[in-house]
């Protein structure tokens, strides 16, 4: 898919992303910029970076030193970002709509390279992943941090398996192809959704000390949040074709078989995991 739709679908869905983010974006992002270790006055480039939920703790743990570049596709996130940064008076934050796989520093960095690469749940929407995380890398300092958060093995499904079920009712396609690049992103977040598997990925691809921990976390299964998590993620691609009146039909179908299957909290269980590059 190109890279202007994917950008669509979640600046579409900003509203909806944006009022999950106290509940689920907002803690992990926070988690992840603490298990980076970061220090006064570092560079660091968190990519796929939304509306900034592990940017903006970064640029807090950075200070007035330090710098962030918050970079992503969809710039109506990126919009809400730069908002909150403002609001928090944080001036060492810049927020970029860019192709990650294409970033290049900007002359402000400093030429050993960033301090920390970071990337909250976006990792595994990076097509070749594996080939852009490695160009990504080679970003940073020798000695630099990579961090990710991705979903624990698990997590989500009494959330998403409904809801395709329901979308079933509506379409004939399978669900690998319901949703923006779904069936490759399930792969890719498949090699990391265990300790070990996220363990082993930080390793092989140049890691050391690599430090791997569980955040257990639920939320109400309201009809508020699980319908913004649906409209406020690549999810929201699954309803491109349809037109307001099906998709209305939708919504009320899958958070009626919610309740019928007494779904009354949504497991979001994330491994955060860091490593030492070179």
């Amino acid at each position: 898919m190109p890279q202007s739709e994917f950008a669509a679908v979640f600046n579409a869905g900003r509203d909806s992303f944006i009022r999950n983010t106290p509940l689920i974006w907002g803690p992990t992002g926070q988690a992840l910029a603490y298990q980076l270790q970061l220090r006064p006055g570092e560079t660091v480039l968190d990519f796929c970076c939304g509306a900034g939920s592990s940017a903006i703790p970064a640029a807090m743990a950075v200070g007035p030193t330090g710098r962030v570049h918050g970079i992503d596709l969809a710039d109506d996130l990126l919009e809400e970002g730069r908002l909150v940064a403002s609001q928090r008076a944080l001036q060492n934050v810049d927020f970029v709509a860019t192709d990650a796989t294409l970033w290049e520093p900007p002359s402000s960095v400093p030429d050993a390279g960033y301090d920390a690469l970071s990337s909250s749940y976006g990792v595994f929407f990076l097509p070749d992943m594996d080939r852009a995380v490695h160009r990504l890398l080679g970003l940073l300092r020798p000695g630099g941090r990579f961090g990710v958060s991705v979903w624990r093995s698990g997590s989500l499904s009494a959330f998403t398996g409904p809801y395709f079920e329901v979308l079933g009712r509506y379409s004939d396609e399978e669900p690998a192809r319901r949703t923006v690049d779904a069936g490759a992103a399930r792969d890719r977040a498949t090699k990391l959704d265990t300790i070990e598997h996220l363990t082993e990925w930080l390793t092989r691809i140049g890691g050391s000390a690599v430090t791997v921990r569980e955040l257990s976390a639920f939320v109400p299964a309201t009809e508020q949040v699980c319908w913004d998590m649906v409209a406020g993620s690549a999810l929201r691609g699954t309803l491109a074709k349809f037109d307001g009146e099906t998709v209305a039909r939708i919504r009320d179908d899958y958070l009626s078989l919610l309740v019928e299957r007494d779904v009354h909290t949504i497991d979001l269980g994330t491994l955060i995991g860091t490593a030492t590059i070179g």
